[in-house]
This record gives structure tokens, C-alpha cells and sequence, in this order.
């Protein structure tokens, strides 16, 4: 070979190793970000980020919302819309048709009873002398934290933390290292043996501080200006629920009613943004403990704050508490994001969601003549049930075991009756259903021969239903409120559950290494945040997803080599 042909061959050679070397060779370390940190305000409305927004400081959502990527028009396509199904959602980017989550709890005909989305019988709990054992169990298919496990040969890490064990299992997925949640018997975070045979050290450690008994006898008090709760109804309604072992109204001193800390002083902390103060070191625990983002395989950590629900339930969207709270809410953001910048600098994402929102309290609703209601499940149950037994007999015609169900909307009938009788099982639930209709307060129905036959996909709500709905697990009739009424034999606080968009419209900001800033006007919907960092992190996405990538919101270099999934391209 003379020297001309040697000269025209080397740039060649290059060219072809380069083309041909390995992804890790031609991808940089900090090509993937480092951490991702998925936090869920559980009950935040989207609307709190426009109410509340003069009010918060620069370094908490004020941040998230001039350098993020922030979609306003962000709702979810399924309904019930509650803990469970919101959760599994957010982490699988799938509809509860799909992930299985169809509620917080269902009949289980299998077994005869009502279980919840976690509680699981084979397991025991870790941490705590007793209590219900919860897994993943029942969730179908692959979360975000599974698939970035599977991407790394399980190198990468997933811890999930919450109040609630649903919401940390699930945020989790099967293949979550760790998933804890707070034991109000003891005042402990707890795990199951799902996860592991005892708690880790630091875990062990944090419990032994009794991060909790330190603001036994402390006084949930205003910290702003009068202007902020200006924007609230009176501070003491009858409608709300006083917190536990208090009252109604500012300043809430928390004892539980108790001498010491007990189990009703553990519950009352919840209630409290104290509670989100304490996960919020326990997150930082997690993070320097388990030396998440310090190597070069991606980690996960989720983080659900509870307390936003409890006291949202109790006091409703228009509380001087939930007021209060969401501002206490930014101030905890803003300490997340300051911890998380001085850790990994811009090396990060963190990603900003709500499982669901709330209605306002119902009596509320109704004087400001917006319809509000409390439907009484007696009362629906007493209309089913001579109905059906004026048409066919005497019953009972829905199962008596899972009557707890019909403050969900879900009557699951007596299959038994119904086959004893030689019954057509759609002529019953359409007897049931316009019985229900003249219910004051409910709006439609849905039958499950309906939902198995596709007939309601032309109708918007009857479409959030059927994203719900799951043959093996989903009731024989499903009840719709009419909006600002709910059914509930409570005669205080308030809930969700409903498809409206007081309910459905929640947040969905991007913040962090990759992303690009801006306001997103487009629709979407949480079952979209699960796709969108998987492209972030290059792995594969959720195994059920159907939510799409949200390529607007990621900068060019975060996706060259990514192929768009045929589910996820819409």
C-alpha cells in the first residue's frame, strides 16, 4: 500500500470506528440524567398553581413554573379518579383498563371479599409489631422504575416513599428496591417482606429518631398574609371534619387528644404539613443512604405527599387550611430543589404530577347554586333493590359483601340470585341502573355489558369509564353523580372520584436536566409522564402504556435515537 492510498484510508477508518463503536462508547456519562425524581402531590388541583401563584416564594413552584415545562392542560382519562388508579397510572402510563389499578378497593368474586390495590395475604409487614402486609401484586404490567431496572441489569436503583402504601407500592412497580410507608400504630415507617427480611440500617436509624414525637404539642398555625386565606371561605363550617382530636379551626394543636404520642397523635400528624416536612428528610435519607445518582446507572426516587389529601378531604379546596398548606406545599418544594441542586447540580429531573383533585364541600356547592349534594348509599341501595325485586323477586340483588363499594359507585350484583333465577344478567343491571336514576343526585350509569360490548366510547364520560374498566375486577354497574355531588354516608369533608374536570385536572410539570422550558398548551394526561422519561433515560417504556411521549418538552439531544413507541406516537 503506497503512502497516498495509506493517507485516504486512515479518515475512513475513523469514520467506521466511529459509526460502528459501541452506545457506551460514543454516549457520555452524564448523557442520561443522573436521578429522576417523580413527586405527587396527592388531591392537587391545577388550578392551586394559579389561585396560590402571587403567594410563592421564587425557589419552590415559582421556579418549576418559569423553568419547566409546564402542560396546563394536563387531565386524566379514566374515572374513578382516586389514590390507586392515579398512582399506577403515573408510574405504568396506562389506562386501569390496562394496569388492573380500578380502584383503591374492589369486590374480588374469587375470594368473596373487598381487598384493597395492595393488600396482599402472603405477605407480612416489616417494621411493625402488626399491621396489613401490602405488594404490587395485583398491578399489571412494567412501571417506569421496573423498565429502568431491567434497561440496567437491576443496577439502577428505585426507592418509593409515601404516607400511604398504595401510593408508595405503586409509584414503585414489582421491581422497586424498597417502597415505605408511615405505620400510624407506631409512628414508623414500615415495609413489607416483599421487599426485604428487615429494614435497612438507615431506615432502622431514621424510625429510632421519632421523627414524628417531636412535633407532639406543636400548633399548625396561619404563616401568611391575610391576602392568601382572603382567597378561602370562613374558617369554621359546619360541613368540615375537625382534625383528628381537634377542631375546625386555626390554630390546630396537635396532640390526637392524647398525654403522649399514640396512635391517635400519629394520625392527627398526618393531617398536618409536618408530616411532608418529615418525608422530605426521609428522602434526603434515601438519597445520600442509598447513594442515588452517584454512578452511572439512573435511579428513581418517588415521592407522594399524603398530607395535601387528608386535609383536602377534610377541610376542601376552598379551606384557609388547604390554603395554608399548599403554600407550606411550595416551601417544601422549594427545599427538595435547593437539596437536590447542591447533590447533583443540573444532573437531575424532577417531575411534578397529582394523582387526582377534589370536589368543594357539596353544601358548599349548593349555596353558591352550583347543585352540590350528599347521596346517601342507603338510599341507593333501597331504590335498587325494590326495583329489582318488584321486576323479579325478592333479593337481595347486590352482593352484600361488597356494599361498602356503592360510596364508589360500583354495585357488584348477586350472581348467585341472578343464577338461581335463570336471569339475563343485562336485564338486571338495566333495571338497577334507571332505578339508580331516580336517586336525586345521580346522573347516569353504566352497565357492564355496556363496557364489554364498547357501546359507550361516543359519549366523553362513558369513555373515562371504560378506560376503567377491567372484566375480572370491575362492577356489574357503575353510578356517575351529577357534578358537585358524590355519594357518601358522611355528613362532612368532601372526596373525588367523579370524571369532571374539578377531579381530572391536575399538573404535569418537567424540570431538569434536558428539558425545555415553556408553557404547553396541548392535551395530555399523567398516563404521558411515564413515556416521556422513559425517552429521557433511553430505556424501554412501560410493558401497558398507552400515553405519549412528550417530545415537545424534551430538548433535540435527548432524542435522536429514540424510536417512538406505535402506541405512544399519537
Amino acid at each position: 500500500m503506497n503512502v497516498i492510498s495509506r493517507r485516504l484510508l486512515a479518515p475512513l477508518i475513523i469514520l467506521v470506528l466511529t459509526v460502528f463503536s459501541s452506545p457506551a462508547q460514543r454516549r457520555s456519562a452524564p448523557d442520561r440524567p443522573r436521578l429522576i425524581v417523580l413527586l405527587v402531590i396527592d388531591q392537587f388541583r391545577e388550578e392551586y398553581l394559579l389561585r396560590f401563584e402571587p403567594f410563592f416564594g421564587d425557589r419552590g413552584f415559582r421556579r418549576l413554573l418559569t423553568y419547566g415545562a409546564v402542560f396546563v392542560n394536563c387531565q386524566y382519562e379514566h374515572a374513578p379518579t382516586v389514590t390507586a388508579p392515579g398512582h399506577a397510572t403515573i408510574a405504568t402510563g396506562a389506562a386501569p383498563a390496562a394496569h388492573g389499578i380500578i380502584n383503591n378497593e374492589w369486590y374480588e368474586r374469587e375470594t368473596g371479599q373487598v381487598v384493597t390495590s395492595v393488600s396482599d395475604p402472603a405477605r407480612r409487614v416489616i417494621g411493625a409489631p402488626s399491621g396489613r402486609a401490602s405488594s404490587p401484586h395485583r398491578l399489571i404490567g412494567t412501571t417506569l422504575g421496573d423498565e429502568l431496572r431491567l434497561n440496567t441489569n437491576l443496577r439502577s436503583k428505585v426507592i418509593a416513599l409515601s404516607y400511604k402504601d398504595r401510593s408508595a407500592i405503586l409509584l414503585g412497580g414489582k421491581l422497586a428496591n424498597l417502597a415505605l410507608w408511615f405505620d400510624e400504630s407506631s409512628g414508623a415507617f414500615i415495609t413489607s417482606d416483599y421487599y426485604a427480611n428487615a429494614l435497612p440500617e438507615w431506615v432502622a436509624r431514621f424510625n429510632a429518631t421519632r421523627p414524628a414525637d417531636r412535633y407532639f404539642g406543636a400548633r399548625w398555625e396561619k404563616s401568611f398574609p391575610e391576602a392568601v386565606y382572603a382567597l378561602a371561605a370562613a374558617d369554621d363550617r359546619p360541613e368540615e371534619t375537625p382534625l383528628p382530636g381537634g377542631g375546625r379551626t386555626f390554630p390546630h394543636h396537635l396532640t390526637g387528644g392524647l398525654a403522649q404520642p399514640g396512635p391517635a397523635f400519629y394520625t392527627a400528624f398526618t393531617f398536618t404539613p409536618f408530616a411532608n416536612e418529615v418525608l422530605i428528610e426521609l428522602a434526603k435519607r434515601a438519597i445520600e443512604s442509598e447513594h442515588l445518582g452517584r454512578d452511572e446507572f439512573p435511579d428513581l426516587l418517588a415521592i407522594s405527599f399524603s398530607t395535601n389529601d387528608l386535609v383536602g378531604h377534610a377541610f376542601g379546596p376552598y379551606s384557609h387550611e388547604v390554603a395554608d398548606l399548599t403554600l407550606r406545599t411550595d416551601q417544601m418544594v422549594a427545599a427538595l430543589l435547593t437539596y437536590l441542586d447542591a447533590r447533583f447540580g443540573s444532573n437531575y429531573i424532577l417531575a411534578l404530577t397529582a394523582d387526582h383533585g377534589v370536589a368543594p364541600i357539596p353544601e358548599e356547592a349548593a349555596r353558591m347554586k352550583l347543585g352540590g349534594r350528599r347521596i346517601s348509599p342507603a338510599a341507593v341501595r333501597q331504590a335498587i333493590e325494590e326495583a329489582v325485586s318488584a321486576r323479579f323477586g325478592e333479593g337481595p340483588w347486590i352482593e352484600p359483601r361488597a356494599l361498602p363499594l356503592l360510596s364508589s359507585g360500583f354495585v357488584y350484583l348477586n350472581r348467585e340470585a341472578i343464577a338461581q333465577k335463570h336471569l339475563d344478567i343485562a336485564d338486571v343491571e338495566r333495571v338497577a341502573g334507571e332505578a339508580a336514576l331516580k336517586v336525586p343526585g345521580l346522573a347516569r350509569y353504566y352497565t357492564r355489558t355496556q363496557l364489554l360490548a364498547g357501546g359507550v366510547h361516543e359519549d366523553p364520560i362513558g369513555r373515562r369509564v371504560a378506560q376503567s374498566f377491567h372484566p375480572a375486577r370491575s362492577p356489574d354497574l357503575i353510578l356517575i353523580p351529577e357534578p358537585f355531588a358524590f355519594i357518601s354516608g358522611s355528613r362532612t369533608g368532601t372526596t373525588h372520584g367523579s370524571p369532571y374536570s374539578y377531579d381530572a385536572h391536575v399538573p404535569l410539570i418537567l424540570f431538569g436536566r434536558g428539558i425545555t422550558p415553556g408553557i404547553y398548551r396541548s392535551a395530555c394526561t399523567p398516563a404521558d409522564l411515564a413515556p416521556t422519561l422513559a425517552a429521557a433515560l433511553r430505556i424501554e417504556y412501560p410493558a401497558n402504556a398507552t400515553g405519549r411521549v412528550l417530545w415537545e418538552a424534551l430538548q433535540p439531544a435527548a432524542s435522536p435515537r429514540v424510536v417512538p413507541h406505535p402506541m405512544t406516537s399519537r
